[in-house]
């Protein structure tokens, strides 16, 4: 199942977030890595400043429950799609699967 968040301007500088807190009952998160679709829709992993099909990873943060990464730039009408995946205290790892599309308001 993919998740999907609202739709984002090429000149707006924006978070979006993934909330853990259903997964990890008493968990917390201990690290977050973000992939992206490649122009070939391949898995890659998204590093900060990474620009990938015109879609800038500018930083990621992350609390107990809660992965959030902030995006700038893409291209108008393009829908990338992201994955969030998260590792808890505890060892265990899950990914999400999540979709935006660019916008020009």
């Amino acid at each position: 199942m993919s998740y999907k968040w609202p739709n984002k301007d090429p000149d707006e500088i924006l978070d979006y977030s993934v909330d853990w807190s259903r997964f990890l009952d008493a968990a917390t998160i201990a690290s977050v890595t973000w992939y992206i679709d490649n122009a070939d829709g391949v898995k890659t992993q998204y590093d900060d400043t990474d620009v990938v099909n015109g879609l800038q990873k500018v930083s990621q943060t992350e609390t107990t429950t809660v992965a959030t990464i902030r995006l700038s730039l893409g291209t108008n009408n393009v829908q990338y799609k992201l994955y969030c995946s998260m590792t808890d205290n505890e060892g265990l790892t899950a990914e999400r699967s999540v979709t935006i599309r660019i916008r020009n308001n």
